[in-house]
């Protein structure tokens, strides 16, 4: 996430300096043939720390991400509504721990993951720590948050780490569900009454900045992505992947009539990128590190099902369970 603007030479060289330079050597040599890396293999503690960090945040991504949809699952509009959106968020829930499973083949436990998300060492998505209001703040985040995660997500794919690939090939076929049921919802709010295009258009005014803010902060100040990009933990710089969404999806946005709140927005033509106001770095930070509008609350969710759910954890995990007599 926000690395402060560390180089990846700062990040690097001392964990590289004590790696065996021949294994090294070999390891960065498959990388670039295009094989996978398997959780056997010898890899340098970098990049198995780099995976860690990114397979476990996106993990924390998923499981957060949830919460502000399932607050919208008993009020959404009609009962086919409801079960879509109860699917949907039941598919994230379950994209999270295909993650946790990818991220413990690096060594690093469920458990200390989750403990790391509650204490608030381990960071999620900033876009899951905004309020969603109304049935179109929903439908933002179904249709347009989902977007910018299969852009990332299908860059990834073709990644290095086989089993992080792996979780994404079946995460991304599922996502693109996820898509079309919130275009779905968004088409059918853009098409209803003119009370429902101002409530979408009022949503796209509260997350614009957020949705900015997702891909994670500009190339020429994110001390992770060189690194990430090196090894093919990453296939595509912050920047790129912010491009590629604004070339997929804004023109669908200005097709349907809506308008974007940012008055520099543009595409150069000569360029092919799209130019737009400089997002707020500082308020990503914040939010990032705990100081959002929701962070205490979507942690207080997750803290409150651990504890609940403890007792079921620990009766799977025991190895005898002794039958206890019905009372009669």
């Amino acid at each position: 996430m926000y690395g402060g603007g560390n180089t990846f030479e700062g990040i690097a060289s001392d964990s590289l300096a004590t790696e065996d330079p021949e294994k090294l050597a070999a390891f960065e040599a498959r990388i670039a043939r295009g094989e996978k890396i398997e959780p056997a293999d010898w890899m340098p503690q970098l990049y198995r720390k780099q995976l860690i960090r990114m397979i476990e945040q996106h993990a924390h991504s998923e499981i957060i991400g949830a919460l502000p949809e399932g607050t919208w699952i008993t009020r959404a509009p009609g009962f086919k509504r409801k079960l879509a959106l109860m699917a949907k968020v039941q598919d994230e829930v379950g994209h999270a721990q295909l993650l946790y499973s990818a991220a413990e083949t690096l060594g690093k436990t469920r458990e200390q993951m989750i403990q790391d998300l509650i204490s608030g060492k381990s960071k999620y998505s900033n876009i899951f720590n905004y309020p969603a209001f109304t049935w179109a703040d929903a439908c933002f985040i179904s249709w347009l948050v989902d977007a910018g995660a299969i852009v990332n997500q299908l860059a990834n794919v073709k990644g290095s780490y086989g089993p992080y690939c792996r979780a994404l090939d079946r995460i991304c076929a599922e996502e693109s569900f996820h898509l079309k049921y919130g275009h779905h919802c968004v088409i059918y709010l853009a098409a209803g009454t003119p009370k429902q295009r101002e409530m979408f258009q009022e949503a796209i005014n509260r997350w614009w900045a957020p949705m900015m803010h997702f891909f994670g902060p500009a190339d020429k100040i994110s001390a992770h992505t060189q690194v990430l990009m090196n090894w093919k933990v990453k296939m595509a710089t912050n920047d790129d992947t912010r491009n590629q969404f604004l070339d997929m999806y804004v023109p669908k946005i200005w097709e349907l009539g809506f308008t974007i709140p940012d008055p520099a927005l543009r595409k150069n033509t000569e360029t092919g990128r799209w130019e737009y106001t400089e997002p707020d770095w500082e308020e990503f930070k914040r939010v990032i590190n705990g100081d959002g509008p929701c962070n205490k609350e979507r942690l207080e969710v997750r803290r409150v099902a651990e504890t609940r759910g403890r007792w079921v954890r620990e009766a799977l995990r025991s190895a005898t369970m002794k039958y206890v007599e019905p009372l009669v």
